[in-house]
């Protein structure tokens, strides 16, 4: 399994933004200096007191490396995760999963290390228990919850069926597709192909490691139809605007979690604990956000060569 290993150190804004979350002061005016003074000093003592809770219960998560939290990706799901690229052409990673990734490390005092791989690599990795999350727009299916605990939800998507304009009307349903002549393309490894065989079990499925791989058969006639994680497809529609969303698909699991290694449950404690926060204070959609307009501009997805430049 190609892999490649890359240590982050993002936006200053996200640790920033931890430390505004962990404090906060509030002052009445007219209140005497003596009780302002008190306030200040009962503030002070209990955010001491949750602060060493907190660093108690995170010194007791164990990683794969000490000091480090290494989290598995495949970067080809913008804006999830993928290379946004400089006005130099340099890729560098991006995608509000990595975003995440950077604030849970931050989170828990540890610093974060990053191993790219395709998206099947990112599951076994999980199993192998090489990483300590898997992070790649993962829903939490219940048949993965043998080599993988699911953190909380921390994003809710949906999943689509995808062609191009010219068979949009051709392409549009379940019974339109479900036939041995239509050839309809999904991820190897991942949900949107569980959604294939379940919903078109007699079309000719055809599995792709990288979504990047079932646009390019979408685009060129290769390929009818495509299961594509709803904002992914509209990621890509941003660039190639002969792509079409013809219909939503139904799933009960709708929304994305993280893996974490199986067994692991201080660490499984921790990541809850940083995604209940960075939901509460907003910066998940900050996140979202940036990852969108990164997205939409220039961008590479899929892995890089050894020499950390784009495959051509």
């Amino acid at each position: 399994m190609k892999k490649k290993i890359i240590t982050l150190t993002l936006a200053a804004c996200m640790a920033a933004s931890l430390t505004a979350c962990g404090s906060s002061t509030a002052e009445t005016a007219g209140t005497s200096e003596a009780a302002t003074t008190a306030e200040s000093v009962n503030t002070s003592e209990t955010e001491t007191t949750a602060g060493d809770e907190r660093g108690a219960a995170m010194s007791s998560i164990n990683t794969v490396t000490p000091g480090k939290l290494t989290v598995a990706t495949s970067p080809d799901f913008a804006p999830y995760e993928f290379y946004a690229i400089s006005e130099d052409g340099t890729p560098a990673l991006a995608g509000f999963d990595m975003a995440l990734a950077q604030y849970i490390a931050d989170y828990l005092g540890l610093e974060l290390e990053i191993v790219t791989v395709d998206f099947d690599g990112v599951l076994s990795e999980l199993q192998t228990k090489s990483v300590d999350l898997g992070m790649s727009g993962l829903s939490p299916d219940p048949k993965r919850e043998g080599i993988m605990d699911f953190s909380d939800l921390y994003y809710i998507g949906g999943q689509s069926l995808v062609t191009v304009k010219a068979n949009a009307d051709k392409f549009n349903s379940f019974e339109a597709i479900n036939k041995p002549e239509v050839s309809v393309g999904a991820q190897i490894g991942s949900i949107q192909m569980d959604l294939a065989q379940e919903n078109s079990p007699e079309a000719d499925i055809i599995g792709l490691p990288k979504v990047t791989d079932i646009i390019s058969e979408l685009l060129t006639g290769k390929m009818d139809a495509a299961y594509i994680e709803t904002d992914v497809a509209k990621s890509y529609q941003k660039n190639y605007a002969d792509l079409e969303i013809v219909m939503d698909v139904p799933y009960e699991q709708e929304g994305s979690a993280i893996g974490v290694c199986k067994g692991n449950e201080a660490l499984l404690a921790g990541v809850n604990e940083a995604i209940a926060a960075v939901l509460a204070d907003g910066t998940m959609e900050k996140f979202i956000a940036d990852a969108n307009e990164l997205a939409s501009g220039e961008k590479y997805e899929g892995l890089l060569d050894e020499e950390g430049n784009i495959q051509q």
